[in-house]
């Protein structure tokens, strides 16, 4: 079983939806338990993948009942769970169930987590284990809170290695999405939420004193009703695409992939797809970003919330064919090695089986 709270769209989900897939190709049977006006609960069903409603958006009586009736009349081998709510629904109910299931809580996300007795209760004696996305976030829960680091295992998310593809013509993949072809394009993959830095990748844009370029802005979000009333006044052409349920001819249309955020962050899908689409990538040092990502290896890490920064690093690759085709060859490589979609699977089948 695996649970989620969270009501939006984006890399968490994301996960959660693969890897269930993964694990019933493979012949388990797997439940998603999430609210019924959630993403997630939509596309499960899309998929074919069993998903039950339950009130579980907020911590309330009634999502804590109706958790504890699920479960009092469900059997499952092991329950794992995503965000803060559902963990807490799911392990208060689990002191008044009969069965008592192994529950694994999976931790997407580099915010820090509460040193109060209640939340280390919750990831000490509420869960049997932890599945980080990042070692850099298992290392931050023993260092901050003390939790065993044998209690801890990381598993980057993985994508699908046989869908996130490099192009084999970059001119026919520009004009496939309408992108120009005497252009260099520049893009970024991510929801439109402030810490993504979406704004500091526009205003790096803006200080490059260049006309060769187009920025491709994926997915859509609260912060694209503050960045889209600002492009008639750039220098520049804007494409949104809004949110794309398969972002991969974007992907294979880019000259170069930025992600310049400054928070939340666990191992960021987007970044990890466009390595698989072997695209040179410039990052932040956020959340376990530069355990993929290592500067003047395979791509470049700037400054947090540096335009100047930024707009360098953009500069130096659209100059440079040769390093963005090393660093975007080094990237694809990496990331085969290290975030596919079968080694998330196979790990997480293994922490699930013991």
């Amino acid at each position: 079983l695996h649970t989620e709270s969270v009501n939006g769209w984006g890399g968490q989900g994301i996960r959660v939806l693969n890897e269930s897939l993964g694990m019933i190709e493979r012949g388990h049977e797997v439940v998603i338990a999430c609210p019924q006006d959630s993403a997630l609960f939509e596309n499960a069903q899309k998929r074919g993948v069993p998903a039950v409603a339950l009130p579980i958006r907020r911590k309330s009586f009634s999502g804590l009942f109706s958790m504890y009736k699920y479960l009092s009349s469900h059997h499952f081998d092991v329950i794992n769970t995503h965000s803060s709510t559902d963990s807490w629904l799911v392990a208060v109910s689990l002191i008044f169930c009969r069965n008592k299931p192994k529950v694994v809580r999976t931790r997407h996300i580099s915010t820090s987590v509460k040193n109060n007795k209640s939340t280390l209760w919750l990831y000490n004696q509420g869960c049997d284990f932890i599945v980080t996305a990042g070692e850099r976030l298992r290392e931050q829960l023993n260092r901050e809170n003390k939790i065993p680091l044998e209690k801890i295992q990381s598993v980057p998310t993985g994508s699908d290695e046989l869908h996130f593809l490099p192009t084999q013509d970059i001119l026919k993949s520009k004009q496939a999405v309408n992108l120009p072809t005497d252009k260099m394009v520049i893009g970024i993959v991510a929801k439109m939420r402030s810490w993504k830095g979406h704004e500091t990748l526009v205003d790096a844009l803006q200080k490059l004193k260049r006309d060769d370029f187009h920025l491709v802005i994926v997915g859509d979000g609260p912060k694209r009703a503050e960045i889209e009333p600002r492009v008639p006044s750039l220098h520049y052409p804007v494409t949104f695409t809004g949110e794309l349920d398969n972002v991969v001819p974007y992907l294979q249309a880019m000259d170069v992939f930025c992600l310049p955020s400054y928070g939340f962050e666990g191992l960021p899908q987007a970044m990890m797809q466009a390595m698989l689409c072997q695209l040179p990538v410039i990052a932040t040092d956020v959340g376990s970003v530069t355990e993929l990502i290592q500067h003047e290896q395979n791509g470049l890490i700037v400054n947090i919330r540096d335009s100047d920064d930024l707009a360098k690093a953009i500069e130096r690759l659209l100059d440079d064919r040769t390093l963005r085709t090393r660093f975007a060859e080094k990237a694809r490589q990496i990331a085969l090695e290290k975030c596919t979609l079968t080694k998330m699977v196979n790990d997480m089948e293994t922490i699930f089986a013991n």
